[in-house]
């Protein structure tokens, strides 16, 4: 990192601030030299973890209930990380960038025929405002039983100045919601198709207001156009503003500082709740590994610790350090050896996923860069040698790794879950409740502490303290690159060891 593009963090001043929990200290018997995999596993205890969660929420709790970027929650979300580094050894330092964030205005459907309700909604992120007073129109479905992803849904149908209603599957909000606006509709709502409110996003900017409502109030609406015309009234409008905010970045002091093995997770929440899982989770779990890895005496390769802002609000923080590399310092982009995410490790519903980089579940939406593979087999590695089962999760983009797998680093990571429903076959590799999300309180106020999974966090966090020291010690798999642990020496005998056998 460079200080000509960061800002130092100064002195850890946050303890004094109302309502802020000083950092987590070592667990006593964890002050050794964690230099192996049984080590370091072993020092990142689930305990020292949760200390970190109860922080966050003790943060979010004197903070309006969340830790949304730009907001006071964050600012002492940071200020935890960092004394919480500092008092490891750490130097930190703060990425500033400014953003746009919205803010809701207006968010309501009114029913207003054959009955007069309220009916709870949601604005989907990216959804265009509606006139002030909102759009009034009948309510119109695909026909039969499809879902609105083609236009050939709407054969037969006036859609023209009225409000399609749609429900969730098949296909993306983006795409319902843009084939509803090709047709004429004036306004989406869309339903969800499991039990629960949903909370959604169009991905990019949107041609029609689009808003999201439960499963139930939209079989209720279906159910009332059977037998007639159901006019209803939808009002969004969000308001945008200009926010600052910051990454927090620290390193390692030992290290070759020219194959960076970087480890990430997303530090803010949404505004509608603690965001415990999501991600206080990822937060947690890498900054007990650093306070842990601080420990060994010898690292070949320089480890970056990155807490990205606002990727809630398009995985901003990330795109922005990525950018400004591209942009400023080239050099050092390409000194990244590898980018490990860590976005939901401890989802209460949880599945034990591995970013599917070889593509042998799911087929990626992306471009898998190059010694991605490699760096998944590090984690399915550990699993198979302690005997824990894992599956694999879809190699997307959809998370901070974004902007470094489209700038070609090789990147993998974790998953526990969101909002997609758990299977019969997931139930039976790591127990829950089949038919119900993974976490059913995603990006809501129920994201708090009582919302994660101890055993899922203590496998993953576990993980990543071993993929990283893993990588820390050797990258040769993955780029080729061997080190003695001199910045820019490769070492003369061939690869290294791996962290297992490091010598102390």
């Amino acid at each position: 990192m460079k200080t000509a593009r960061t800002v130092a963090a100064g002195a850890a001043t946050a303890m004094i601030l109302a309502g802020m929990a000083a950092p987590a200290m070592a667990k006593p018997g964890n002050n050794g030299n964690p230099n192996n995999s049984k080590k370091i596993a072993a020092a990142v205890t689930v305990d020292g973890v949760m200390d970190h969660l109860e922080a966050l929420q003790a943060i979010a709790d004197a903070n309006d209930g969340n830790r949304a970027a730009g907001t006071s929650g964050y600012e002492a979300s940071g200020d935890y990380v960092e004394a919480t580094l500092q008092a490891a050894g750490y130097e930190t330092e703060r990425q500033y960038f400014t953003f746009e964030r919205e803010t809701v205005v207006a968010e309501t459907l009114m029913e207003n025929s054959p009955t007069q309700r309220s009916i709870d909604a949601i604005v989907m992120a990216y959804s265009p405002n509606t006139p002030v007073g909102g759009v009034t129109g009948d309510l119109v479905a695909p026909s039969g039983s499809n879902l609105g992803c083609a236009a050939a849904d709407w054969t037969g149908v006036d859609l023209s100045g009225e409000i399609a209603i749609i429900s969730r599957g098949a296909c993306s909000f983006g795409s319902k919601a843009a084939i509803a606006a090709e047709e004429g509709a004036a306004a989406v709502i869309i339903y969800n198709n499991v039990a629960g409110a949903l909370n959604g996003t169009l991905g990019a900017p949107g041609e029609a207001p689009t808003a999201g409502i439960s499963q139930a109030d939209g079989q209720a609406l279906v159910t009332e156009m059977a037998n007639g015309p159901v006019n209803v009234t939808l009002d969004l409008r969000v308001r945008v503003d200009a926010v600052e905010t910051f990454n927090v970045l620290a390193e390692t002091a030992k290290g070759r500082t020219d194959n960076v093995v970087m480890v990430g997770a997303h530090l803010d929440s949404v505004e509608d709740g603690p965001g415990i899982n999501d991600n206080g989770s990822g937060t947690a779990a890498i900054l007990e590994t650093a306070v842990q890895l601080a420990k060994v005496n010898k690292l070949n390769n320089q480890v970056r610790f990155a807490w990205w802002a606002a990727e809630e609000h398009g995985l901003l923080g990330s795109t922005h350090y990525v950018d400004d590399l591209v942009a400023n310092d080239a050099a050092e982009l390409d000194d990244i050896a590898t980018y490990l995410n860590f976005d939901m490790v401890a989802s209460p519903n949880y599945i034990i996923g591995v970013y599917d980089a070889d593509e042998s579940t799911y087929p990626a939406p992306v471009a898998v860069p190059d010694g991605s593979i490699e760096t998944e087999q590090v984690f399915t590695d550990w699993f198979d040698s302690i005997g824990q089962p894992w599956v694999d999760t879809a190699f997307s983009g959809r998370s901070d790794y974004q902007a470094f797998i489209t700038n070609g680093i090789p990147a993998s990571g974790l998953f526990t879950g969101a909002d997609d429903t758990k299977t019969a076959e997931e139930v039976a590799l790591f127990g829950g409740i089949a038919g119900i999300t993974h976490d059913p309180n995603y990006h809501s106020p129920g994201d708090d502490l009582s919302n994660v999974n101890a055993e899922a966090l203590d496998i993953m966090s576990d993980a990543i303290a071993v993929a990283t020291l893993s990588l820390a010690q050797d990258t040769s798999t993955i780029n080729g690159e061997r080190s003695a642990g001199k910045s820019g020496q490769p070492h003369p005998k061939g690869p290294i060891v791996r962290s297992e056998e490091a010598a102390a």
